[in-house]
């Protein structure tokens, strides 16, 4: 159940003695994709359109390897009834992202959430709360919500 995505992710994310930049980089990544894990869960229902932008994040922006995104995924699918703590991945993301790595975190977040045209209000308190966690300002939580879905807008 849930000790396995922590299991996965603590393999992944804990920080390791020699670390290179590669090493934290890749840890960063696998955390920004846990936080879309929990978005995706959020509404328990996890719609074809939202994992496809989920997928395509991963592996445009994070460039993660195949076995890496099917992990994920499948921990975001075997899990999609449960919840993990933010923190973990939030305080990665505090440590290693810049403010405006940490804006792009937040338009991804909404770019999954809005996929499917639907915005769930559970979907909307994740992103709110990540806004939160890893110090981004409410103008800026409202600026990549209204980006995004004027993005989605402008595709129709």
């Amino acid at each position: 159940m849930i000790d396995s995505i922590k299991r996965f992710f603590e393999n992944q994310l804990k920080v390791q003695p020699a670390e290179t930049p590669a090493t934290k980089n890749h840890r960063l990544q696998l955390a920004s994709a846990a936080l879309m894990i929990e978005l995706l869960k959020t509404d328990r229902h996890i719609d074809e359109r939202e994992m496809m932008v989920f997928k395509a994040i991963l592996m445009n922006t994070f460039a993660l390897s195949d076995k890496e995104l099917d992990d994920v995924i499948q921990l975001a699918e075997k899990e999609a009834q449960q919840s993990v703590s933010l923190y973990d991945f939030t305080s990665l993301i505090n440590e290693g992202y810049g403010y405006e790595e940490k804006l792009l975190l937040i338009e991804n977040l909404w770019r999954v959430a809005l996929a499917d045209e639907h915005l769930d209000k559970y979907e909307e308190q994740l992103i709110r709360k990540t806004t939160d966690l890893i110090y981004v300002s409410h103008s800026d939580f409202i600026k990549t919500k209204l980006k995004v879905r004027d993005e989605l807008n402008n595709k129709i």
